[in-house]
C-alpha cells in the first residue's frame, strides 16, 4: 500500500500517528453535521486501509483518533503533516471526507465550509476539489 508518511525504516508509532492524523479530520467531518455514522465509520476504516494500516489496528486508531477530536478545537492541528504529502494522497483524502459528506446524500452549509477550508489548508485547486465532489455526489 501507500508510504504515507515516513521512509519504510521509521518506527510503527510514526505511521500509526500519521494514520492517527488522518483518521481525526475524517472524524471531524462525519461528526460536523452532528449525526457520526457507522456508514461514515466505514469510510474512514476503508481509508486507512488505503493508507496501509492494519485491520487489527482500525478500531484503536480510530477510537484514538476520536478522543482526539473531541478534545480539539481546529482543523489546523489534524492538518499539519497531511499538507507535506504528494498531491496523490491528498486527493485520496479529499475523496474518503466527499464520501462522508455525501454519504447522507446532501452537503449542509459546515460541511462545505469545512471542504472550502480545507481546500487551502492543503494547497489544493479548488476545480479538482469540485470535480471530486461531482463524482462522489453522481454516485
Amino acid at each position: 500500500m501507500f508510504n504515507f508518511f515516513k521512509k519504510e525504516s521509521d518506527v510503527s508509532l510514526e505511521k500509526e500517528e500519521s494514520f492517527i492524523e488522518i483518521a481525526c479530520l475524517l472524524v471531524h467531518a462525519s461528526k460536523i453535521d452532528e449525526q457520526y455514522t457507522d456508514q461514515e465509520k466505514k469510510i474512514i476504516e476503508k481509508t486507512l486501509l488505503k493508507f496501509g494500516a492494519k485491520v487489527s489496528d482500525i478500531s484503536n486508531i480510530i477510537s484514538k483518533a476520536e478522543d482526539i477530536e473531541k478534545n480539539s478545537n481546529q482543523i489546523l492541528d489534524f492538518t499539519r503533516k497531511i499538507k507535506d504529502v504528494d498531491k496523490e494522497k491528498k486527493l485520496i483524502i479529499i475523496k474518503s471526507l466527499w464520501e462522508i459528506i455525501y454519504s447522507d446524500t446532501k452537503s449542509d452549509m459546515y460541511e462545505a465550509n469545512l471542504m472550502r477550508r480545507l481546500t487551502g489548508l492543503l494547497y489544493l485547486d479548488p476545480k479538482e476539489v469540485g470535480d471530486i465532489k461531482e463524482e462522489v455526489k453522481v454516485k
